[in-house]
């Protein structure tokens, strides 16, 4: 077997070993349950509830809490829609 191809091969196993083990890492931090006050988004990630405090919050819902999300696709929907973005995600 050539050098070009045992390097080729050996590219490609460390790749596979590589992008299997952040896959299955991604797929179990996919899994964990946020703790209580936060939810699972689009991407994942556990990002607060809605609530009253202004602190961090990329928006104001139209019921006067404040939205912490990370998208602007569904931000304040269950809340009577975005009044005002503090920070445009």
């Amino acid at each position: 077997m050539s050098f070009r191809a045992r390097f080729a091969a050996a590219l490609a196993a460390a790749a596979l070993v590589a992008f299997g083990a952040a896959g299955s890492a991604a797929a179990q931090h996919a899994g964990a349950a946020c703790t209580h006050g936060y939810y699972k988004n689009v991407s994942g990630h556990c990002v607060q509830s809605p609530s009253t405090d202004p602190a961090g919050a990329t928006a104001r819902c139209r019921d006067n809490t404040y939205s912490y999300s990370e998208h602007a696709s569904g931000t304040c929907s269950h809340h009577g829609g975005v009044a005002r973005w503090i920070n445009h995600p």
